[in-house]
């Protein structure tokens, strides 16, 4: 007999994503993000396009997401960050349309240092509980950006 518990799982991440602090859920976007781009890049390496373009999307709505909730005129870095996420769209769009690995693998190494001093960030505050293992297990997640 076999227990179909991708609902409770579902139901799991879902309770994290509605109960996480802001920063939390900053961790939560990259996380996934990232898992995106390294999905994407298998993708592209083993050449199954329809995977690639599912993650490259997946991707690119993140860093949208990203970049209408930064807060430009909050601090003197996001513009800076802005023209990060601007120009990581643009490259993962080019790595969708002409199907290039090496624009992907450019995404990844602009976006891990990101990941990694969001996460220092979120667990240098109190109360912080990390949710991130769970949420970049590379399981499927629902949801539209894969965080609830």
């Amino acid at each position: 007999m076999t227990t179909n518990f991708v609902p409770q799982r579902n139901e799991y991440l879902r309770h994290q994503v509605l109960s996480a602090t802001p920063a939390q859920l900053l961790v939560m976007l990259y996380d996934r993000l990232v898992l995106d781009l390294k999905r994407a890049e298998a993708a592209q390496t083993g050449q199954n396009w329809a995977v690639a373009s599912e993650q490259l999307l997946h991707a690119q709505a993140i860093i949208t997401e990203l970049s209408s909730t930064l807060k430009t005129d909050a601090w003197d870095g996001a513009d800076g960050l802005f023209a990060t996420y601007t120009y990581v769209s643009s490259a993962l769009m080019n790595a969708n349309i002409h199907r290039d690995v090496e624009l992907t693998r450019e995404a990844i190494r602009l976006t891990i240092p990101l990941q990694e001093a969001w996460q220092e960030a979120a667990a240098s505050l109190p109360g912080h509980a990390s949710v991130s293992a769970t949420l970049s297990s590379g399981n499927p997640i629902s949801g539209s950006l894969g965080v609830g």
